[in-house]
């Protein structure tokens, strides 16, 4: 939906199954329409579309393209942004450290962005600004202590070539967002100037290639850094990099203890990683690559040892927190509504992404998944307005 000054707010359907595109539309028809419904049943309604590999393949044959582009004017729905992130399967299967492979190195990965951006610019409607988020290039696991890969740097050059030539020719404006994650090849705002003025260096002195690339700003995964947004988001700003799309979301938070610990071990579960920091007086001291190593660690070692916070990329719903002795990030979230309210312009792409439902503990599921998409809806939309920014 488009709020005030311009910006648009979505949820993002990764939360619904879509490992291709009759699955992805089925949801699309059902789910999306259901919580549509209930939160913007008589105003254009924004979608937030994920798509997969075998998804958007199938879904550039033109005869489904129309067919979709004729069900978004029928329901008075449109698409500003893509999540690229996951290229395969995102649900009831294995990802963990699947979610990066491709990673930018690989010809697929580029192929598979290129597609998103064909698709996206002939479903944005006519004024707004089209984004595609994406991994943060790779995964430091993979990489290891050598060096970049040159094929990184190259193959995403070759996407800021294929998108300014699509949005010059389309009269678009269109971006990709780069998405700094825990453990990912750049996770804290520092890490991500660093690999952008790499890039920049790759490419060149020209910098029109700041237009088409920047940053997706997560606000769980920033949140389990330890950042504060106004840093963050500062330093990006101020170092020239645009802030494509913010993801709102919000990850679990604990003080270690014997009780805390009990309870974060109902959160590991073999979907998805759980990357852990630990920090004491809000510096980095540990990270993770996954809950339960952190707990295994934890076990041998008294509670002085293991920091005075840890932070679980574990996405949580934004309207509920859990029950002590656990906490959640959503400070992160209101201070970064805090900074779009004293300057609008930061981003105009708002996209809530809780994908977790599937695996959440029970206490903190409200009724089916489109209960819990329209709570987190009535919470957003709450805490925008009392900004005036919805």
């Amino acid at each position: 939906m488009q709020l005030n000054h311009g910006i648009h707010l979505a949820y993002c359907t990764n939360v619904h199954r879509g490992g291709d595109w009759s699955e992805t539309f089925d949801s699309l028809k059902h789910d999306v329409m259901r919580v549509r419904k209930q939160v913007s049943p008589d105003k254009p309604y924004a979608i937030g579309l994920r798509l997969s590999a075998n998804a958007a393949r199938e879904l550039s044959d033109p005869q489904l393209l129309l067919e979709f582009q004729r069900w978004l004017e029928q329901n008075n729905s449109y698409v500003f942004t893509i999540n690229g992130f996951p290229y395969g399967e995102f649900h009831g299967t294995r990802v963990k450290e699947k979610v990066y492979m491709p990673d930018w190195s690989k010809p697929e990965r580029l192929e598979y962005t290129n597609l998103l951006f064909d698709l996206l610019s002939q479903i944005l409607p006519e004024g707004v600004d089209g984004s595609v988020s994406t991994l943060p290039a790779s995964f430091k696991e993979f990489i290891g202590n050598g060096e970049v890969p040159k094929a990184i740097y190259q193959n995403l050059e070759s996407c800021f070539r294929y998108i300014e030539k699509i949005a010059a020719g389309n009269s678009q404006d269109l971006h990709l967002g780069l998405e700094p994650e825990p453990l990912g090849l750049f996770e804290t705002s520092a890490e991500t100037i660093d690999f952008l003025d790499d890039l920049g260096n790759h490419i060149g002195s020209d910098n029109t290639w700041r237009n088409f690339v920047g940053v997706n700003y997560d606000t769980c995964h920033l949140a389990v850094e330890f950042e504060e947004p106004s840093l963050a988001i500062g330093n990006l700003l101020d170092s020239g990099y645009r802030i494509s799309k913010i993801h709102i979301s919000s990850a679990l938070s604990v003080v270690p203890s014997k009780a805390a610990l009990e309870s974060l071990a109902e959160f590991h579960e073999e979907v998805y990683l759980h990357q852990v920091v630990s920090a004491r007086e809000g510096e980095v001291i540990q990270r993770f690559k996954d809950l339960d190593l952190g707990l295994q660690n934890a076990a041998g070692q008294s509670f002085g040892g293991l920091g005075d916070e840890w932070r679980i990329h574990f996405h949580v719903p934004l309207h509920a927190s859990p029950s002590a002795p656990l906490a959640d990030t959503r400070d992160h979230v209101t201070s970064t509504f805090d900074l779009i309210q004293k300057n609008p312009d930061i981003c105009k792409h708002l996209e809530m992404e809780t994908y977790t439902w599937e695996v959440l503990p029970a206490e903190l599921r409200t009724g089916d998944v489109v209960d819990q998409v329209v709570k987190e809806y009535e919470w957003t939309l709450a805490e925008l307005m009392a900004r005036d920014l919805a």
